[in-house]
């Protein structure tokens, strides 16, 4: 059996890097006091999230980066990070924009990420595995160069669930021979959606802590109480 064909077009992959470059601008102009980042930094970070998907995403498939095969996606990072950096003023007070951003963002990533996985012949389950680490790859990166915690490991709104959910949507709908272009669109459609929702509704994992408590108090209520003055 032949593995499906797909090809990224240069012009969707360059579009997944310049909105990863935005929202990376946009994210470190949004700091103040001691973590405040000068315009370098700031152009660093916007860089760095939006060619860091397709680089792990490469990677992991054993492949050339794309990113560094092409002129286009260096300067387009560059320019998406600088026009983040400008516009970061007016972004800011459009929360509800951001959040679309970078959902788009993640679903770009993952849906590409995915698909590339597939095309090459990976299983199902490895493609699904690659393409969310390519979605939630940029903004580890981005927290272990910034000294913060990495946001994926902490209680928050279902982010890289958001990412698992779209790419096995992708996975299963090409299963059923749906043409990769079309999956992946799929796949985009429901991270996005998924993580707007949970960004608007506050969804997140439980914390392990209180899972922990929920764990402990369930064996317990089968344990009898033994009182002092009943033994007497």
């Amino acid at each position: 059996m032949n593995a499906p064909t797909f090809i990224i077009p240069l012009w969707a992959d360059l579009v997944a890097v310049a909105l990863g470059g935005i929202q990376g601008a946009l994210f470190a102009s949004g700091f103040q006091g001691q973590r405040r980042l000068d315009l370098l930094g700031v152009a660093i970070i916007g860089i760095l999230l939006g060619m860091g998907g397709g680089l792990i995403r490469d990677l992991l498939l054993g492949q050339t980066p794309a990113t560094l095969q092409n002129n286009w996606y260096l300067l387009t990072a560059t320019g998406a990070a600088i026009v983040g950096m400008l516009m970061s003023g007016l972004f800011q007070r459009l929360n509800r924009a951001i959040v679309m951003l970078d959902a788009v963002v993640i679903g770009l990533f993952g849906a590409f990420g995915t698909s590339k996985a597939l095309a090459l012949g990976l299983p199902a389950v490895p493609a699904i595995f690659v393409g969310v680490l390519a979605a939630v790859g940029g903004s580890v990166l981005r927290d272990v160069l910034m000294g913060l915690p990495v946001s994926i490991m902490h209680v928050g709104s279902l982010y890289a669930v958001a990412a698992g959910g779209g790419c096995a949507v992708l996975a299963t709908v090409a299963a059923f021979g749906v043409p990769l272009p079309i999956a992946a669109v799929v796949g985009l459609v429901v991270t996005t959606v998924i993580r707007v929702l949970a960004v608007l509704f506050d969804l997140s994992l439980p914390e392990q802590r209180k899972l922990y408590r929920r764990k402990v108090a369930v064996e317990t209520t089968g344990i009898p109480i033994i009182r002092t003055d009943d033994a007497e």
